[in-house]
C-alpha cells in the first residue's frame, strides 16, 4: 500500500526538472497578456519592438538624459522616501528573474544532457530554438525595467557611480547585440545573470524592509565569478567561429553560430565588466595594507598604478551638470599650477556603488 503511494508521487525528470511542466503554464499567461501564444512569437529585427539599433540607442540616451536631468531636478529638493515602491520593484525583479531562470533551465537541461554543451552553445538547434528566442527577448526587455534602479537612486538622492550607470546601459546594449546577432551562446551569460539577479534583488528587497544581511560582499563575488565563466564560454565560441571561418588550419572544435559584431560586443562589454567589478570589489571590501618599500620594482609600481586607476574609475561618482559647468569654467581660468586645481579646484567625491 505504502509502496503504491510512493510510486504515485511525481518525481523530477529530464524534461520536467520542476515536476510540473512550466512552459504550458507560461504560455497561458503569455497568451492572456499578449493575445497570442508564446509559441507564435518570432523575433524580427526592425519589426519587433525595440529591435533596431536606433530604438536601442534612443532608449539608452533617454536613460542617461533622465539621470542627469533628474539629478538637476533633485539638487535643491528633499529626497523622496519611496520605500514601498522600492520594495515592490525589487521583489518584482526577483520573481521575474526567478521565473525566467526556471524556464531557461527547463528548455536547456534536456538539450545539454542529450546533445552536449558544444551543441547548446554553438548550434542554432541547441541554443536558438523558438522558446529560447522568446525568453531571450523577454530577458532583453527586463533590462529596460532594471533602468528604474537608477531612477530610484536619483529620486532618493543616492550617489551614482560610473560602474552603476555604465553597467545598466551597457547590459541593455549587450542583450540587443546578441539578439540580432543570433548567438546561440547567449543563454550562458543570461542564465548566470538571472541567477545573480535573483540573489541581488532579493537582497535589496530585504534591505528595504530593514533586514540586516551580512553577505552583501558575496553578491559582488558571485558577479565576478559570473563574468569569468561568461568570458570562458564567449571567448571559446568566438574563437571557434573565427578559426573555422577564417583560419581553417587552426585547431577548432567545429563551427559556431552567430554574427561577428555580436562576438566583438560580447567579448568587449563582458571583459569591461570583469575589470570594473574586480576593481570595485578591491576598493570596497579589501583594505590596502601594502606599504611602499624602497626595493619595489618599477613594473610593480606601474601595475599598482594601473590597478588604482581602474579602481578609481569603478567608484567614480557621476557628476551633476552644475559641477561639470563649474569645472569647465574654473578650469578655463586655471594658471596650470600643480596645486591640485587642474580640475577647477573641484575634487569629485568618491562613493561606493549601490549595486556592486
Amino acid at each position: 500500500m505504502s509502496s503504491n503511494r510512493l510510486d504515485s508521487i511525481p518525481l523530477p525528470t529530464l524534461d520536467r526538472p520542476f515536476i510540473v511542466e512550466l512552459w504550458p503554464q507560461f504560455d497561458k499567461l503569455y497568451s492572456h497578456v499578449v493575445g497570442h501564444s508564446a509559441n507564435k512569437f518570432v523575433f524580427v529585427p526592425g519589426a519587433t519592438s525595440l529591435s533596431t539599433f536606433t530604438a536601442t540607442v534612443t532608449m539608452l540616451v533617454t536613460y542617461y538624459v533622465t539621470v542627469f536631468a533628474g539629478r538637476e531636478f533633485m539638487k535643491n529638493r528633499e529626497p523622496f522616501k519611496l520605500n514601498g515602491l522600492f520594495m515592490v520593484h525589487n521583489l518584482a525583479l526577483t520573481i521575474i528573474s526567478g521565473v525566467l531562470l526556471a524556464l531557461f533551465t527547463e528548455q536547456l537541461l534536456p538539450t545539454i544532457a542529450r546533445n552536449g554543451v558544444f551543441y547548446a552553445i554553438c548550434d542554432h538547434r541547441g541554443g536558438w530554438t523558438a522558446p529560447l528566442v522568446t525568453l531571450y527577448y523577454l530577458n532583453y526587455l527586463t533590462k529596460y525595467v532594471e533602468l528604474l534602479d537608477t531612477v530610484f537612486m536619483v529620486l532618493k538622492k543616492k550617489p551614482l557611480t560610473f560602474l552603476h550607470t555604465y553597467h545598466h546601459g551597457a547590459t541593455a546594449l549587450l542583450c540587443y547585440t546578441q539578439l540580432v546577432g543570433l548567438t546561440a551562446v547567449s543563454w550562458v551569460p543570461i542564465t548566470l545573470n538571472l541567477t545573480v539577479h535573483v540573489v541581488m534583488y532579493w537582497y535589496y528587497f530585504q534591505a528595504a524592509r530593514g533586514v540586516r544581511i551580512s553577505w552583501k560582499k558575496w553578491i559582488t563575488r558571485l558577479q565576478i565569478a559570473q563574468f569569468v565563466i561568461d568570458l570562458g564560454f564567449v571567448y571559446f565560441a568566438s574563437y571557434t567561429y573565427f578559426s573555422s571561418t577564417y583560419f581553417p588550419n587552426l585547431p577548432t572544435a567545429g563551427k559556431c553560430a552567430g554574427e561577428e559584431f555580436a562576438a566583438f560586443a560580447g567579448m568587449g562589454i563582458i571583459s569591461s565588466y570583469l575589470l570594473l567589478f574586480i576593481s570595485f570589489y578591491f576598493a570596497t571590501y579589501k583594505k590596502d595594507n601594502a606599504k611602499g618599500g624602497r626595493g619595489r620594482k618599477k613594473s610593480r609600481r606601474l601595475s599598482q598604478t594601473a590597478t588604482r586607476a581602474a579602481i578609481d574609475m569603478s567608484r567614480m561618482e557621476v557628476p551633476d551638470v552644475q559641477r561639470m559647468e563649474d569645472a569647465v569654467h574654473l578650469g578655463g581660468h586655471s594658471n596650470g599650477s600643480a596645486t591640485g586645481k587642474e580640475n577647477g579646484g573641484i575634487t569629485p567625491r568618491v562613493t561606493r556603488s549601490r549595486k556592486g
